[in-house]
């Protein structure tokens, strides 16, 4: 019997290639736009599954209060890692403090490469479950050890054996290579990190870290601790124990913060990382979502057009259906008859799938930034797949099959039979619903557009152009700031130079404990802090707005300050110029207010800040403003020339602002261009449904057509009456996606603190292009039948 069914199948295909044609592409381009989307899916949900205990491992956060809202962070103070491994040893397998991320230079003989590493406890690598290539995972117990990863092993040692060899770090400490381990994968939060090194090491050698865990700094929040927790017990019942572990350590003062400690799976970092008023909402999950839905309407759109073209193809199949009524075939018999041609084009269609899916992976892994493979080896991809060729042929085939199967023989041969009026609404419906689809994923990808060209035209407070920043990664810069700065400037490859404690797209300090006259004793304000230069305001080019900037001329701008607008906000204060913020112990002056700068999200509302004098402690970047007189290269070779001459132990390494800037958009703009992406192909769905449809009525409207013209009627008026049933049904479509896609958009936009405006636009745009690609769809068809001889059509009247 099946053999039979594929028989029809292959005679069907043979005799309506165009209908097959349209149902199968469209088909195809639906589950390829699924499969992507699933891979993609699939990897985001599997980040940080490559360390084995995963679901076991969690890096230690924090709440606390400020000004009344609750504010959540993961940096923690050093004495926290010892007290829950002293005291909370039932509950931790493996307790690991950890330096941030940073790049360090690491230095082989002439070779130097600088690399991001951390400093982390010897129980990181058993933790991380680190696949070592050459020692093993305990190689870091001895304090002067370090671990490389693979490829940086390679760079500085090529085929040698690198165990035993020695490498200097930041040019003052050596290190004896204990250990290689294999890369990470770009699926692992810990993929940036090529390099090691022994916490205690990292303790023994600076003093102020040292400090912060002997005599125990509760409130100095400026290291990492992850941890794995017993087998025996959950993250929840760890996180009752510990939630006052640090609010029981604090002075009084300090309590007024209600800081609270708690666990942040490693299985929820990369998706759900986002917390407002102490509470998660989030993250990149909402991505991941949205894109799960759109898979599922893409695919939807392409069930929709197999349903509708099978049922409206259903007229030329009603003799074949009458016979075999005729001859005994039963209603059951019919449907599992064209159930099973429906799972066949299913599965054409599939393999087609596949064929596209391979060749576009290469632009979607460059488009998404990932490094998806194919899951040729994937059990349970196969299975999937096999399930989905089941079920969407059984949900695309159910319809046309129970419709088709209700046909009466005798009506049917008599040539009596009409489809009835339910087939056609039916069929309306449909295209409605396929349009409306389209059009809520038109405006939903403009709005997105619009939002991340109304952040990049935000204000930033600076001026981004022709701005160099250089990490300051040793102590071989100290000393050498002024002979750096006069130098480049007398060779004029710079307007002006600075430097401070975090880049102009960052904020990495703030604190709390500032007071000043008229402060509510309970409003515990956190500000951002920026350790800079005297010359900072003139190579940003910020704005003065109250006061004055720093100088040079006057000896008491070392203990001044200069705060943003958004600071004079938040302390409530007028005429702030010449008021007194007292810090500790030490009182500071007001001496200017600058134009709030967006050293942040682009999306987000600026924080409060807080500008201040430092030349030796807490200055990590250099700012350099080119001369605009001279070629970017020029300026760029003498800079180069200059930080060889004077710091020739580093290798010398920019980075340019306005690229730094944009990669903050980096993330939204790949959510825009995938997300169009695939609604450009929701829509392609939508016409070659259009396209089949226009045909068939076309053909069931061929004699009258023929009538009409004979009759007079010009192309023009034949256009027309075929088109006019499909424009009506876009323009219903339009009039039911516009609220609902305002509705989510809005919602969407309520994320950000900086959003643009859903205009009328939008709307009118959308709707226009619907129409347009409708008119243009169905006018082939519509023209074609207009202009066929008349004489063909009537020649059996």
């Amino acid at each position: 019997m099946f053999k039979n069914y594929l028989k029809i199948v292959w005679r069907n295909l043979k005799r309506n290639k165009g209908y097959f044609a349209i149902n199968i592409g469209g088909l195809a381009v639906g589950i390829m736009v699924t499969m992507l989307i699933g891979l993609w899916i699939s990897a985001e949900l599997s980040f940080n599954t490559y360390h084995e205990n995963y679901d076991k491992i969690a890096q230690v956060w924090q709440h606390q209060t400020y000004s009344g809202n609750r504010e959540t962070q993961n940096s923690i103070p050093a004495p926290l890692g010892p007290e829950l491994e002293n005291n909370y040893k039932g509950d931790f397998k493996h307790v690991v403090m950890s330096s941030y991320t940073w790049e360090h230079i690491l230095s082989k003989d002439d070779k130097k490469l600088t690399e991001k590493g951390n400093y982390m406890d010897v129980d990181a690598p058993e933790m991380l479950s680190l696949n070592m290539l050459n020692g093993n995972r305990d190689g870091l117990k001895e304090i002067n050890s370090i671990f490389l990863s693979e490829s940086l092993a390679k760079s500085f040692f090529g085929t040698q054996d690198p165990i035993g060899q020695v490498v200097e770090l930041d040019n003052e400490l050596n290190v004896v290579v204990k250990g290689v381990y294999e890369d990470l994968p770009n699926s692992s939060e810990f993929s940036e990190v090529m390099f090691i090194a022994p916490w205690k090491l990292y303790t023994s050698s600076f003093d102020w870290v040292n400090s912060a865990i002997e005599n125990p700094q509760w409130d100095d929040n400026s290291y990492q601790l992850y941890v794995q927790i017993a087998d025996n017990t959950n993250f929840e019942t760890v996180n009752k124990k510990i939630k006052n572990v640090k609010y029981d350590k604090l002075d009084t003062s300090q309590k007024a913060l209600k800081t609270e400690v708690f666990l942040h799976p490693m299985a929820d970092w990369h998706l759900k990382s986002t917390w407002e008023n102490g509470v998660q909402t989030g993250g990149f999950i909402k991505y991941v979502r949205l894109f799960g839905i759109i898979g599922f309407f893409v695919l939807l759109l392409a069930c929709v057009n197999f349903m509708n073209l099978s049922t409206a193809n259903s007229v030329k199949r009603n003799i074949e259906i009458g016979v075999r009524k005729s001859v005994g075939s039963n209603k059951g018999q019919l449907v599992n008859q064209f159930l099973s041609e429906s799972i066949v084009i299913v599965l054409i269609s599939f393999c087609v799938a596949i064929l596209m899916v391979l060749l576009a992976l290469p632009f979607f892994n460059q488009l998404a930034d990932k490094q998806i493979e194919f899951p040729y080896n994937s059990l349970i991809f196969w299975l999937i797949c096999i399930a989905s060729i089941l079920f969407v042929g059984l949900l695309a085939g159910s319809y046309p099959a129970l419709y088709l199967s209700s046909f009466k023989p005798v009506k049917v041969l008599k040539g009596t039979f009409k489809a009835g009026s339910s087939g056609t609404v039916f069929r309306k419906v449909l295209v409605v619903w396929q349009f409306t689809v389209s059009v809520i994923l038109i405006v939903g990808t403009i709005i997105v557009r619009e939002q991340i060209e109304h952040s990049k035209e935000r204000p930033l407070g600076y001026d981004k152009e022709g701005l160099v920043i250089i990490e300051i990664s040793t102590s071989d810069y100290e000393g050498k700031y002024n002979l750096l700065r006069n130098e480049l400037k007398n060779r004029n490859a710079i307007v002006e130079m600075a430097q401070s404690s975090s880049p102009l797209t960052a904020a990495f300090n703030s604190n709390d404990g500032f007071s000043w006259e008229g402060k509510d004793p309970n409003f515990n304000a956190e500000f951002a802090n920026f350790y800079i230069t005297h010359d900072y305001g003139k190579t940003v080019d910020w704005e003065i707005v109250e006061g004055r900037d720093f100088s040079r001329e006057f000896s008491t701008d070392s203990t001044a300050y200069v705060i943003n607008e958004a600071a004079v906000k938040h302390m409530g204060i007028e005429n702030p110029v010449g008021k007194i913020i007292k810090w500790g112990n030490s009182e500071h002056k007001i001496i200017g207010v600058v134009k709030d700068i967006l050293s942040e999200s682009p999306y987000n509302s600026v924080k409060h800040a807080i500008y201040m004098i430092d030349y030796v402690y807490n200055v990590n970047y250099i700012e350099l403003k080119l001369n605009p007189d001279k070629s970017v290269s020029e300026s760029l070779s003498i800079i180069e020339d200059v930080f060889t001459e004077y710091v020739p132990a580093v290798p010398f390494e920019y980075q340019f602002v306005d690229q730094n800037y944009a990669e903050k958009f980096a993330e939204m703009e790949r959510i825009g261009k995938l997300s169009g992406i695939f609604s450009l192909l929701a829509i392609f769905i939508s016409c070659l449904g259009l396209i089949g449809l226009a045909s068939f009525m076309a053909d069931q409207r061929t004699k009258e057509i023929g009538i009409r013209k004979v009759l007079g009627a010009s192309v023009m008026n034949l256009w027309g009456m075929l088109s006019k049933d499909f424009i009506g049904l876009v323009l219903i479509s339009v009039l039911i996606a516009t609220p609902i896609a305002w509705y989510f958009m809005n919602q969407w936009l309520e994320n950000y603190t900086y959003r643009t405006e859903i205009s009328w636009w939008i709307f009118a745009f959308a709707g226009m292009a619907a129409l347009l690609i409708t008119v243009l769809t169905v006018s082939y068809q519509a023209i074609r039948a207009a202009i066929s001889d008349p004489v063909k059509s009537l020649r059996t009247e």
